[in-house]
């Protein structure tokens, strides 16, 4: 048996519970919280791939080897794949992102080597079964299909054209382009799995009760044959440098007519991606502004004024440039007055900087609901290793909270007035609605 590795680092998380990092020597990162206070084990494993390593023409590749990794490999068929996670109570699932993709587990102590001996196998081997291919394609299309109907994703895809570049990964809205999706083969996923899916790309995190020695041991049990390939990956540096300059389209304004009675209204604007200095401030405008039903457009626009059914908006947290994004949903007859006052509270960040008191009050609620997101097992183990896959380490734990109590007014309202100054916009709704920005598109 290979010895153990010593952790790398110690981080405390919550409640007295430390995270603690591991490598192998084939470069898998390991990553545990000891949690014994439930019989459980979550776990996380995080690959570095996604929709930003999707291959030129090949958009919604990520999306379609999500859907059938679990569908078979080697040695199980897709039933018998099922019938192993189900018959022990336990949950597996995968899904892709736009930095990368994940598998996620959880079950009881005493079922967590097989089941996690399992994922390594569907990690490692899967087969993708032609007629399983061609059935989550066909599912793929359908659902970008049904998606047309779907005013909200209507808006949004049209904002995300707006802001970054035909074929940039961060453009797509839904599983990919149906085009290319359509012509991806079974051998086309082997390929992509065969370049990404490999130990020194991949992040696996493991929270509940289980010690460091026992998860590092069953990580070499289940990957610890697993090397390499010498073929270096394209390093983080220059995967970022691949999405860190979009170019924006010379049109801010799109429009979308659709039959309906109602309107979406969608402002965004180019954000500081995760390991830039202005992240921690954009974050806290977003919380003031969308988080909650005290939130700054919630009380303005819905309450007050009575202009929105539904409003919100949204700051994903990206590897290369994100999108700040707010949105209201409004009767068709006040289209021209929403976007008016939409645009009228993103103009008043930069008009002044917050008041103290509304400063501190999204500072409490911003860092509450941060650590209310680390509660459970899955929580945990998801936390961590998304912020090791992204690049930031299991220390951004410590380093985020720091970064949000630090803020000044001055510093956000430096942030609101580099990066929201240039809104783009995204309308749709009926016709009649939409009339008179038909003419500016």
């Amino acid at each position: 048996m290979l010895p153990l590795p010593s952790p790398l680092i110690s981080v405390p998380v919550t409640s007295g519970l430390l995270c603690q990092k591991f490598k192998l020597a084939n470069g898998l990162v390991v990553l545990v919280t000891e949690n014994p206070i439930a019989d459980i084990i979550a776990a996380r494993i995080f690959v570095g791939a996604g929709s930003i390593r999707e291959p030129e023409n090949q958009a919604g590749i990520a999306y379609l080897t999500a859907a059938t990794l679990t569908k078979g490999t080697h040695r199980f068929s897709s039933a018998e794949i099922a019938e192993q996670v189900e018959s022990v109570g336990a949950s597996l699932g995968v899904e892709r992102a736009s930095d990368y993709f994940l598998l996620s587990l959880k079950t009881v102590s005493e079922d967590f080597l097989d089941i996690l001996t399992l994922a390594a196998e569907l990690l490692r081997t899967p087969s993708f079964p032609e007629p399983e291919v061609e059935l989550e394609k066909r599912l793929a299309l359908q659902s970008i299909r049904s998606q047309q109907e779907q005013t909200f994703t209507l808006a949004l895809k049209g904002l995300r054209q707006s802001l970054f570049p035909l074929g940039h990964p961060y453009n797509q809205t839904g599983p990919g382009d149906p085009d290319q999706i359509a012509q991806l083969q079974s051998t086309d996923l082997h390929q992509y799995h065969q370049t990404y899916f490999r130990p020194d790309n991949m992040v696996i995190s493991l929270s509940g009760n289980l010690t460091p020695t026992e998860a590092v041991e069953y990580c070499q049990q289940v990957f610890g044959d697993w090397s390499a390939p010498e073929q270096e990956l394209l390093p983080p540096q220059a995967l970022q440098q691949v999405v860190k300059s979009p170019l924006v389209n010379e049109s801010n304004l799109s429009v979308t007519p659709q039959p309906t009675q109602q309107s979406i209204v969608m402002l965004g604007h180019l954000a500081p991606s995760v390991q830039e200095p202005d992240y921690a401030a954009l974050k806290l405008l977003y919380t003031y502004l969308c988080n909650g039903l005290s939130s700054r457009l919630f009380v303005e626009l819905r309450e007050k004024q009575g202009l929105a059914y539904e409003v919100s908006g949204f700051y994903p947290t990206r590897l290369g440039p994100s999108h700040f994004v707010v949105y209201l949903g409004t009767a068709a007859e006040n289209t021209a007055i929403s976007l008016t006052k939409l645009q009228a509270e993103i103009d008043r960040l930069r008009q002044q900087p917050l008041p103290d008191e509304e400063l501190a009050t999204a500072k409490s609620k911003l860092l509450g609901q941060y650590v209310l997101g680390k509660q459970s097992n899955a929580q945990l183990a998801h936390l961590m290793g998304w912020y090791e896959a992204l690049g930031l380490g299991i220390h951004y734990d410590q380093t985020f909270p720091k970064q949000i109590e630090c803020l000044k007014a001055e510093t956000v309202y430096q942030a609101a007035c580099q990066h929201l100054y240039h809104s783009h916009i995204s309308l749709v709704g009926s016709e009649a609605a939409m009339q008179p920005w038909l003419k500016l598109s």
